[in-house]
């Protein structure tokens, strides 16, 4: 995992051929999934393929499965061994679910909002001792909710996910998956509207997927060229009011400005 994370790439824990190839795609943090790419009776082998690949040299992230599940606790030993950098958890919605992660041994938590209840509970869990990061599970949302769009319908709540993240004083969280694997226009599309939203990251299916996400994520040349032009302004003014582009530029401008500078160093 990098120090900012915009791209999490899926990888089914059954394919552990593929763990190392995903560490190498470009994606900022891969998850070794044990929920839903493993059927029930490949359960125990995909977690013995984890537990032999697992080295400290190349950190992952492990999606294991809920806490009501009967995996539950097979899972969370894994989280003890040396490369797991976190634990996702699916369908969080209690404090005592992450509590029962972390007495496993977890570096950290990511808990997937997947749930109406997991949403109500929101603030609480992003308070909670060793969350990283909240991430919203999209799809299961819909579903647990009958909702059947992924745009405005949606809206509300990835909203209200950017602000708990900010009250807790989390970084901002991680958006779902984009189904669409070879529409790369589409995937550009939802990671720039998560960006748009205040989120920070979005999880990835494919790794033809990671690139887009990426820099979707990434300050654009013509941002940073703006911020430039202000911070320049703002030097040359030396506190005095000045305008740009005919447009004032007060305090928040200037801090506003001085973030895409700072994230286009950081990430260059």
């Amino acid at each position: 995992m990098t120090a900012i994370e915009r791209s999490f790439l899926f990888v089914p824990g059954t394919r552990p051929e593929r763990f190392a190839k995903a560490c190498d795609s470009g994606a900022d943090a891969v998850i070794i999934d044990l929920e839903d790419a493993v059927s029930p009776a490949d359960k125990a082998g995909a977690r013995a393929a984890v537990a032999n690949w697992l080295t400290p040299e190349r950190r992952v992230v492990l999606r294991i499965n809920g806490v009501d599940t009967a995996w539950f606790q097979d899972d969370c030993a894994l989280a003890r061994l040396p490369g797991v950098a976190a634990i996702m958890l699916p369908k969080a919605e209690r404090l005592e679910d992450i509590a029962a992660v972390r007495a496993a041994g977890a570096a950290g938590v990511l808990p997937l909002i997947e749930t109406a209840a997991g949403y109500d509970n929101a603030k609480v869990l992003a308070r909670a001792g060793g969350v990283q990061r909240l991430v919203f599970g999209s799809i299961d949302f819909q579903l647990d909710l009958g909702i059947t769009g992924e745009e405005d319908e949606l809206l509300a709540f990835r909203s209200g996910l950017v602000l708990a993240s900010r009250l807790a004083q989390l970084p901002a969280p991680v958006d779902g998956v984009s189904t669409a694997i070879d529409d790369a226009a589409s995937v550009a599309a939802d990671a720039a509207r998560a960006r748009r939203l205040g989120f920070g990251a979005k999880l990835c299916i494919h790794p033809k997927q990671v690139a887009v996400v990426n820099a979707a994520f990434r300050p654009t040349p013509e941002e940073v060229r703006w911020a430039e032009r202000i911070l320049e302004a703002a030097r040359a003014a030396g506190g005095a009011a000045v305008s740009v582009d005919g447009k004032m530029v007060d305090r928040p401008v200037i801090l506003k400005a001085q973030g895409i500078v700072d994230e286009a160093k950081a990430r260059s």
